[in-house]
C-alpha cells in the first residue's frame, strides 16, 4: 500500500510532499480512533529493546532525525508509529523563512535526498508552545542552532537563548553546529568555538534544578584529526554524547547521474549512499572516546540488518529520516523487531 502512496507523493515535489505527509500527521492525535488503529499497527511492546540513557528511559532505540519535525508539530503522531523518541527542529531564536525554492531534491536511483533548506522554521517561541501541548510519552530532543544572520562570534548568543526557553518542555538538547546549509556554521566545530558555546550551555545547566543531557551533532565530513581534537574537548566539558552524523556534502560513489547532481547544486546529502562514511564515523568515535561519550547514530540506515550494524559499532541509538521516506511508516517496526529477534 505505502509503494502506492509513494508513488502518488513523488509526483508532488519533495517539500510539498513533506507538507502533505505533515498535514496529515498533525491530524491523527487529534483522531483517537484512527490514531489507536495506527499504534496497533506500528507500535511493538519489545521489553528487550529497553534501555536507560542519559537517566531518560527509551522503550527501544530507534528516533526520528532532526529535520522532520521542523516546528514541533508532529511529535505526538510519531510515538504511535513507534518511534521511541524524537528530535524537534533545528529550532532558531527568531523564526526563519531559509532558503528559497527549490530547495529539497529527491535522488530515487540512489534511496537519497539533497536539502539545502536553510534551516526553516518558526522559531523557539512557536516551539515552546507546540510541547506544552505534549500528550505522548515518547522522549523529545530539542535541536538548536544559530539564526543564519547571527556571526558566529555571537553564536552562542543564540544558543542560550534558545535552550533557557525549551529548557522546561524537552529531555536533553542536540547541538547542531554541523548543517552545512548555514554558512559558515561547521566553522563552529573548530575547538575554541565548541569550547565557548557548550561551557556556557553546561553553565545554565548547572543552574536548573532539573539535569537535561546535552549532545553534539557532528559532520561526517571531519578528518580523524578534527574528530581527535573535538572528542577530546567533549571529554572535558561534560558533554553527555554525540550525534553522528549530519548530511554530507560529498558526492561520492551516487548512481544519479553528473548532469541530475549538477542541475540540483549544493546542498547536503541524506540517504543510503551515506551510511558507510556514518558507520566508519561511529566506531572511530566510539573508539576514540572508549565507550566515554554514547552516540546517537544517523546517516544512511535503510534496512534493518545496518540498523544492527550500527549498534554493533557502537551506537547506542539510531536516528532515521530518509528512509521513513523510502521504505515507509512500517520501517520502524519491522527494525524494532529484528533487533528483537536478535536478543
Amino acid at each position: 500500500m505505502y509503494r502506492i502512496l509513494r508513488a502518488i507523493l513523488f509526483l508532488l515535489p519533495p517539500e510539498s510532499a513533506h507538507n502533505v505527509v505533515a498535514t496529515l500527521l498533525k491530524w491523527t492525535p487529534k483522531l483517537p480512533i484512527i490514531n489507536r488503529v495506527i499504534s496497533l499497527l506500528y507500535n511493538v511492546k519489545t521489553p528487550k529493546l529497553e534501555q536507560q540513557l542519559f537517566g531518560l528511559h527509551f522503550r527501544n532505540p530507534i528516533g526520528m532525525a532532526a529535520g522532520f519535525d521542523k516546528d514541533c508539530l508532529l511529535f505526538n503522531s510519531l510515538d504511535s508509529f513507534g518511534f521511541s523518541f524524537v528530535e524537534v527542529g533545528s529550532l532558531t531564536p527568531l523564526p526563519q523563512m531559509g532558503n528559497p525554492k527549490p530547495r529539497l531534491f529527491r535522488l530515487p536511483k540512489d534511496r537519497a535526498l539533497i536539502n539545502r533548506m536553510g534551516i526553516n522554521n518558526r522559531g523557539v517561541d512557536h516551539g515552546v508552545e507546540r510541547l506544552k501541548r505534549r500528550r505522548s510519552k515518547i522522549v523529545v530532543g530539542a535541536n538548536i542552532i544559530k539564526g543564519t544572520d547571527t556571526p558566529n562570534n555571537l553564536a552562542y548568543n543564540d544558543y542560550k537563548e534558545s535552550m533557557l526557553k525549551l529548557y522546561p518542555f524537552v529531555d536533553f538538547f542536540t547541538i547542531n553546529i554541523s548543517c552545512p546549509n548555514v554558512k559558515d556554521l561547521t566553522q563552529l566545530q573548530e575547538i575554541e568555538s565548541l569550547t565557548d558555546i557548550l561551557a556556557q550551555l553546561t553553565a545554565i545547566r548547572d543552574g536548573e534544578s532539573t539535569y537535561r543531557p546535552i549532545l553534539v551533532k557532528l559532520s561526517p565530513d571531519l578528518s580523524n584529526r578534527e574528530l581527535d581534537e573535538i572528542i577530546e574537548k567533549l571529554l572535558l566539558l561534560r558533554v553527555d554524547g554525540i550525534v553522528a552524523t549530519n548530511t554530507t556534502t560529498s558526492r561520492d560513489n551516487l548512481t544519479s547521474s553528473k548532469e541530475e547532481l549538477e542541475s540540483i547544486g549544493e546542498g547536503g546529502l541524506s540517504g543510503a549512499p551515506l551510511f558507510e562514511k556514518s558507520l566508519e564515523r561511529v566506531k572511530y568515535i566510539r573508539q576514540r572516546s572508549e565507550g566515554k561519550l554514547p552516540i546517537v547514530a544517523v546517516g544512511g540506515i535503510s534496512t534493518p540488518q545496518q540498523a544492527h550494524q550500527m549498534l554493533e559499532a557502537g551506537a547506542s541509538l539510531i536516528q532515521i529520516y530518509t528512509s521513513f521516506i523510502y521504505n515507509g511508516p512500517s520501517f520502524v517496526k519491522e527494525v524494532v523487531n529484528y533487533l528483537n529477534s536478535l536478543k
